[in-house]
Order: structure tokens, then sequence, then C-alpha cells
């Protein structure tokens, strides 16, 4: 097992490498880098450079561990994040074992080879967030589970939760589990992930004067998410992306089958397993307003597993095919986007995004230093500091909440010297367009009111286009007052 284990750690590595020195992305650099920094250069287990959060410091001290051997680098932080990743793959084929005991056609190593080529697994295995790590913990914790060692699934739970706060529905299902079939004494080991979890809250709270942080991530997260249509669409969305994207539904065509005709998924081991899963789905889509399907990545081994158990009741020929056709639609979707409203880092399309970012940096990096930069979240941030691989020296920046035009119109020239505008819009393609009724529900319910084009920016503030960046839909303008622009085109 430990060669298997080394085997995926390897193969992640190995197919990673072309990203290892990539720069920061999204919520990396507003949060959770951050908060790791706060605590290795100063002992900070509550951020002061981020707005702190609910978020558990599991990742931080995972990250800090690290740097006190390596000294902060990007490459280290990539590098330890996909040894998390390998270690998934390595539970999820444990697991896959224990679930698919005499089963044909090696279905262990069926379901770690859809982990890998999962379009989301592959990008969030080299990024420093929470979820990666929580997966590891929910695969470990059901194969303690499984195999009767219940103080031990419980001290992995305590783990999980450290990490992320919404992995305490994993012990509460297996506790659960355990006082329903009667093994009381078993079942109250399942409380010490909770305390865990109350004593990071209380900590929180005390440090804070605020149960999760702070109110705005607690009105976002909590309470947000709760309205009626918002709470349909994010359910309807999130069954989307588990049964249908990513080639999906040819693996849930197969468990179905295996369901109908074989009652594969009866047993004990496997209805805990579901419950799991389900619990966990439903926890992230009820709790987050972003929504977004990296929430899932700890449900996405459990699924995979039984998705492979279910071919593997197949005829050999024919379950040869339908995997490589499952596998060849992974690969596939994680270098097209389709035209469909998808979260950028969901595929390669997030290298891309870095690498305009990067490019245009360095070039305001030469022309715009010492001068104010006007721009939006999360470029902003990559201005700001060389901890997140953009700038050698930070610049100065005005963070502007979006590029709507209305907010556009509100600034005021004289408060910066330029301007950046660019795509961040997660559709790809006319997807709005088509379904105009959609497009007005996110307008309503999500406050989305578009993203003004580089020439109408210039025509609301009279200003100029002095550059400008593109990698097929993805665009990024710096604009610049007339006397002092220089058109660029690039």
């Amino acid at each position: 097992m430990l060669i298997s284990g080394a085997a995926f750690t390897l193969i992640i590595l190995l197919i990673h490498l072309p990203y290892l020195d990539l720069p920061l992305f999204w919520d990396e650099m507003g949060q959770f880098v951050p908060s790791a920094l706060d605590l290795w250069r100063e002992g900070l287990w509550i951020p002061r450079s981020t707005q702190p959060n609910v978020h558990p410091p599991g990742l931080s001290v995972l990250l800090a561990a690290v740097w006190s051997l390596t000294g902060y680098s990007i490459p280290a932080t990539r590098i330890a994040m996909l040894v998390v990743a390998g270690l998934t793959a390595t539970g999820t084929f444990l697991l896959a074992i224990r679930l698919c005991r005499g089963l044909p056609g090696a279905p262990a190593f069926c379901a770690v080879a859809l982990l890998m080529l999962s379009p989301l697994f592959y990008t969030q295995a080299m990024l420093a967030q929470l979820d990666l790590p929580a997966a590891l913990c929910t695969a470990w914790a059901l194969v303690e589970f499984l195999e009767g060692r219940y103080r031990r699934a419980a001290l992995v739970c305590a783990l999980l939760v450290f990490f992320k706060e919404t992995g305490a529905v994993v012990p509460v299902v297996q506790g659960a589990w355990l006082w329903r079939e009667g093994r009381r004494r078993e079942a109250t080991w399942f409380a010490v992930p909770l305390l865990v979890l109350g004593g990071w809250l209380v900590a929180l709270a005390a440090g804070t004067g605020h149960w999760l942080g702070n109110p705005e991530f607690e009105r976002y997260n909590l309470f947000y998410p709760l309205h009626p249509v918002r709470l349909l669409l994010a359910f309807l969305r999130r069954f989307f992306f588990l049964f249908v994207d990513q080639f999906h539904f040819i693996g849930w065509l197969g468990i179905l089958r295996a369901w109908r005709r074989h009652r594969l998924y009866a047993e004990r081991p496997w209805r805990v397993t579901a419950c799991v899963a389900a619990a966990q789905a439903v926890t992230v889509t009820v709790l987050g307003g972003a929504t977004l399907e990296r929430y899932l990545l700890p449900v996405l081994p459990l699924m995979y597993i039984a998705m492979a158990a279910g071919w593997s009741l197949y005829p050999a020929k024919r379950r040869l095919g339908i995997v490589t056709a499952a596998l060849a639609g992974m690969v596939l979707c994680l270098f097209w986007s389709r035209p469909l409203p998808t979260p950028i880092e969901n595929n390669l399309v997030m290298i891309r995004f870095i690498r305009l970012q990067r490019q245009a940096a360095q070039y305001l990096e030469q022309r715009a230093a010492g001068r104010v930069v006007a721009t939006a979240w999360p470029l902003s941030e990559a201005l700001r500091s060389p901890d997140f691989g953009y700038v050698h020296e930070g610049l100065r920046v005005r963070e502007i909440p979006s590029f709507d035009p209305s907010t556009l119109a509100t600034l005021t020239v004289q408060d910066f010297h330029v301007l950046v505008v660019y795509r961040r819009d997660w559709n790809p393609g006319p997807f709005y367009d088509w379904f105009p009724v959609l497009s007005r529900l996110r307008t309503r319910y999500y406050g989305f009111r578009g993203e003004a084009q580089p020439e109408q920016a210039a025509r609301l503030l009279g200003l100029q286009i002095s550059a400008r960046f593109s990698d097929g839909a993805l665009w990024l303008a710096v604009l610049e007052k007339p006397d002092r622009a220089r058109f660029r085109p690039r």
C-alpha cells in the first residue's frame, strides 16, 4: 500500500510540474495564504492581514509547518498541496478496496483514475485551499469507520473539522449511525470532533467578537443562501455538477444499472458512505453563498468509487469502452470551456486567467510604479504584495467593488492614475444570452449587472486604452488619462 500511495503521489506531482511556480489564485491570496503567513511570521492563530472568518486553522498550521522547513515560496506551497492530493488518491484507493471487495475489473484503480483526471480535482490539487484536506480526511474517516475502528475514525474526524468547519457533518452522520445501531459507547466518541470545532469557535469569538469571525461572512454564508430562489438554484447547480457535468452521467447510468440489477449498494458500508456523501452535499449547498463546485471535493472520491463499482459489473469489453469514454470526457472538460456558467477554477481556464493577470501585473510594475492603480479583486490583491507571485514590489492600489457600468460611473478620475478592467465573470460564452430569464434571475438575486467593456469604461471616465491583454474569452485592458496613454495592442 505504501508503494501504491507513493506512485499516486508521484503521478500527481508529475502531471502538475508545469504549474509549480504558478502565482496564487483567488481565495489563496484573499484568505488562506495570508492567514498561514500570519501564523508562520507572527504566530497569529487569528489572522490580521486578512478578514478572519470561521474557517479553522488546520491549513495554516500545515503550510506554516512546511514553510518552517523550506522557507516561504509558492513552489513549496504547491508541492505541499500536491502531496495532500496524493494522500487523497491513496485514501480513495483504500476506501474503494474496502467497498468493492469481490468485484471484478479492478474498480479501486478505476476510481483513482477518475479522481486524478477529474478537472475539479486536477486544479484543486495544486491550490492552497481547505477542500482538498477535507476530502482526504473524509475518505480516511470512512476507511476507519468501515473497518470498525471507531475511536480512530472519531480522531480523524477531529482532524477534519480542524481543516474545515462543514466537515462536522461527517462525525454527526457516523455517530448517529452507531447510535441507531445501539452502539452508544462508540457513538459518544464522535462528540470529540464537535468539541474541537466548538473550542475553535470560542477562541474565534474571544479574538474577534464574532462567532464566525466577522458579520459579513456570517451574512453571506448563513443567511444569504437561504433565500428560496437562491437555495433552489443552488440545489439545481449541485445536481447538474454531480449527475451530468464532466461526463458524470456515464457513471450514474452504471450506478443505476448496478442498483436495479444487482442491488450492489444495499449493504451497510455503501449505505454509510452514501449518507456521508449526501450530508456533505446538502451541507455545502445550504451553507455558503458562493456555491462553488470545489466545496463538493470531499464527495467526489465517494461518487467515483460508486461509479467504478457499477461499471465493474459490465462485461469486460463493454466496461473498457465505458471507462475509456468517461475518462476521455474528463480530459476534454479539463481543456474545453463549454458555454455554461462555470467558476474559473474548475478547469485549465484558471491557468490562463492567472497567466494573463501575471502578464498585466508585470506590465503595470514597469509602467505604473509609484502611481495609483484602480481595479477590482482579485487583481487588486495580486498587485499589493510580492508574496502572491505577480509583482516584485507591491503597487499602490485602490480597490473598486466591480466593473459594472454603474460602479465605474461613480469613480473620480483624480483618485487614481491607472484603471485596469478585466473579465472576471464565470460565464465564458453566450449562455445568458440564450436564456434571458436566467440572466434576469442573476441580476435580481445575485446582484450581477454585467461588466463594462474597455471601450465603454473609457467613454464613461474620459480615459484611453493604453494596453490590452487577451487569451481566448479572457481579456484585460489598462486605461489611462489621455496625456499618459500610449496604445499598445497585446
